[in-house]
């Protein structure tokens, strides 16, 4: 079993930066593929990245692509999600969550924290 606990969050202006950690517990953790999402008010949560259980191979959201990085330190159990040029649309609770493969798809996670929330201000 791995329990997640995501931090980092907070508010920022547009453009500013942002890198969220999300600590793991148990075993499997490097053996874990493991991906970000994110919820604004009143959407659905959506795939932001993911990556594998090495780091050896990433996978973003367009949204992200060029914004946002996803790495990982096993030796730390902890993942991270650096954001750049935050937008007002960034704006949501962002969720880690791990899997037994990297993926977008939200049900192929078996694992989630409790989210954080980011917040951006124009």
């Amino acid at each position: 079993q791995v329990q997640l606990v995501e931090s980092g969050g907070g508010e920022v202006q547009a453009g500013g930066s942002l890198r969220l950690s999300c600590a793991a517990s148990g075993r499997t953790f490097s053996r874990t593929a493991m991906g970000w999402f994110r919820q604004a008010p009143g959407k659905e949560r959506e795939f932001v990245a993911t990556i594998t259980w090495s780091g050896d191979s990433t996978g973003y959201a367009n949204s992200a692509k060029g914004r946002f990085t996803v790495s990982r330190d096993n030796a730390k159990n902890t993942v991270y999600l650096e954001m750049n040029s935050l937008k007002p649309e960034d704006t949501a609770v962002y969720y880690c969550a791990a899997g037994p493969f990297p993926t977008e798809v939200i049900a192929s996670y078996n694992y989630w924290g409790q989210g954080t929330q980011v917040t951006v201000s124009s």
